[in-house]
């Protein structure tokens, strides 16, 4: 086949040089964009006069051909072409003929894949944002059915002060819900149309950018010619946000492995999301968690691979730039893949509530309201902070946890002490106490709840 850029060259390309060049393999999952970019660009040429109307009419029926038969599978994408754009404008002339070399004018392939991958990552956030609100809407679902469920809070990993499950959960929602917004930031500023850039410096065609950029859905074009096909900030800060994204679901991934061991057993997963091992009959391994904690490397690797790909180049476009690809559509590909399957992990998870709240009883999570309840008395606090530490020392030898001790054993410390602590110092009133904005209270935990229907809701 015969290179579109041939002419200024007096020998072939060695082969191997042909391969490490061509990007066909990879870049082809953007021969939608591809297509429909060059519709709108023979449609602005058109409306400018530089193509007659006739030729606009074969050109877009001969693309709209194409499309139909890579779409049905009728046509195979040649892997020997060097990239997408060039496999396009050849199927195209092979079809119509000269009348399909004239497509190109007024472009260049610097523009044309800056304007394709943009459109496609457009596209595929838009499915990530979706698949979110999904596992937004699944961490709901488990929150509203665990108000009243307690279990530990944690710092450091070590048993701080009781919580509801719906308000841990609940913090993963907030998190989602941040990542939800953040990529929509990013295709904000990715939603501007770089498509007569041409291959830095404009074009002598009088163009009609925002034509082209109205007819392809943006809500722009880039003002500067070598900006538009020489910026990825697009990539780079999509990539930024998947991997904030990748970040909470490791975190998340975390505390699934930890909740579903012997050692914690808060939660059963189920068995459709797990495994099982090939020599011990016994074990149901977290494995879906497990993958997605580790696939989070991969996308962090995916952000710094593109980074320093572009800390270094001088303007305008460098073949460097085609490594972009790679790495922005493993991302992509990995965060739906993960997003796909954690969604019903979680939507499947089964809570075990006795289990958390015994851990909450034995973790004496509940010393801090002790020692207020004194302080409410009038004793001061470093004195009843002592009190309770030598009473919580007294359950850890004799087995025992605050709500169980005797009245005795706690008069003997002090005579502040009543019938009346041990309503003071229940897991229920500990929880309930907690009145303040964003706490694990009832009322608190019932407007989060609110607050993340609303969100879903106005994303509907």
């Amino acid at each position: 086949m015969e290179k579109m850029w041939a002419g200024r060259f007096l020998k072939a390309s060695d082969k191997l040089a042909d391969d490490f060049n061509s990007s066909i393999h990879f870049d082809s999952r953007m021969y939608r964009q591809d297509i429909t970019g060059s519709m709108a660009h023979a449609a602005m040429l058109a409306a400018q006069g530089i193509l007659t109307q006739e030729d606009c009419d074969e050109i877009t029926a001969g693309l709209e051909g194409i499309l139909n038969d890579l779409d049905s599978g009728a046509l195979a994408i040649d892997g020997q072409a060097e990239d997408i754009h060039m496999f396009v404008e050849a199927e195209l002339t092979k079809r119509i003929g000269d009348t399909g070399k004239r497509l190109h004018t007024a472009r260049s392939r610097n523009d044309q894949v800056a304007v394709d991958l943009r459109m496609y990552l457009r596209d595929e956030a838009g499915q990530i944002t979706a698949l979110l609100r999904g596992l937004i809407a699944a961490v709901l679902k488990q929150a509203k059915e665990n108000t009243d469920a307690i279990l530990p809070g944690y710092t450091h990993l070590q048993r701080a002060q009781p919580v509801t499950f719906a308000h841990h959960l609940l913090a993963y929602a907030m998190m989602l819900m941040r990542d939800v917004s953040r990529i929509e930031d990013a295709v904000a500023r990715m939603n501007v149309c770089p498509l007569g850039s041409c291959a830095l410096a404009g074009t002598t065609y009088e163009t009609d950018r925002a034509l082209t950029a109205q007819k392809l859905g943006f809500d722009s074009y880039c003002l500067n010619s070598i900006d538009g096909v020489s910026d990825r900030d697009f990539c780079v800060e999509l990539l930024a946000a998947l991997s904030v994204v990748m970040m909470h679901l490791s975190r998340f991934s975390e505390e699934v492995i930890l909740w579903s061991s012997w050692e914690f057993k808060f939660v059963e997963l189920d068995d459709a999301y797990t495994t099982g091992s090939s020599i011990m009959p016994q074990k149901k391994n977290p494995d879906m968690a497990e993958l997605v904690r580790g696939k989070t490397g991969r996308v962090y690797g995916d952000l710094m691979g593109t980074l320093t790909m572009l800390k270094g180049l001088p303007l305008a476009y460098n073949k460097d730039m085609q490594e972009d690809k790679e790495s922005i559509f493993d991302a992509v590909d990995t965060v739906k893949m993960c997003l796909g399957v954690f969604t019903p992990m979680i939507g499947t998870m089964t809570s075990i509530k006795p289990n958390m709240r015994a851990a909450a009883q034995k973790g004496f999570i509940n010393a801090t309201d002790l020692a207020d309840y004194l302080v409410k008395k009038g004793m001061p606090f470093r004195t009843a902070y002592k009190i309770v530490g030598q009473l919580v020392a007294h359950c850890i030898a004799t087995g025992q946890v605050l709500e169980t001790l005797p009245l005795e054993e706690y008069r003997s410390r002090s005579e502040l002490f009543g019938e009346d602590l041990y309503d003071e110092i229940s897991l229920e009133t500990c929880v309930a106490k907690r009145v303040s904005a964003g706490g694990t209270g009832p009322d608190s935990v019932a407007a989060q709840i609110k607050a993340v229907e609303t969100f879903l809701g106005a994303s509907e």
